[in-house]
């Protein structure tokens, strides 16, 4: 599957079949009252500096893929099988940020 970089899309593999992630302002939104605590310029300010959690990575994720289109919830993604594992999942939430935030031009 394809994705287009230049829309904020993020290939994120589950179960062996390929998603599309975007962080829309609505998957932004569902991402916000996840956190509980802190805002998304915390959130960024913490994936900037590498200390973010698996709670964080957990959120992006998630909020990502239901941007994309996918019906799950966090409980779902708890027992799917990410390909490339814990570390492809940081990699994958922290492109969905920086994607989602960067200006027109900008990588």
């Amino acid at each position: 599957m394809m994705v287009n970089p230049y829309a904020g899309e993020v290939a994120i593999w589950l179960d062996d079949v390929c998603h599309v992630a975007k962080l829309t302002l609505g998957a932004l939104a569902e991402l916000e009252a996840a956190l509980q605590a802190g805002s998304l310029i915390d959130l960024v300010e913490r994936f900037e500096a590498g200390r973010f959690s698996s709670r964080d990575v957990l959120a992006l994720v998630v909020a990502g893929l239901r941007g994309g289109g996918w019906q799950g919830t966090a409980e779902h993604l708890r027992t799917a099988e990410i390909r490339g594992g814990p570390v492809e999942a940081a990699r994958a939430a922290a492109e969905l940020l920086a994607r989602a935030f960067a200006l027109p031009g900008e990588g």
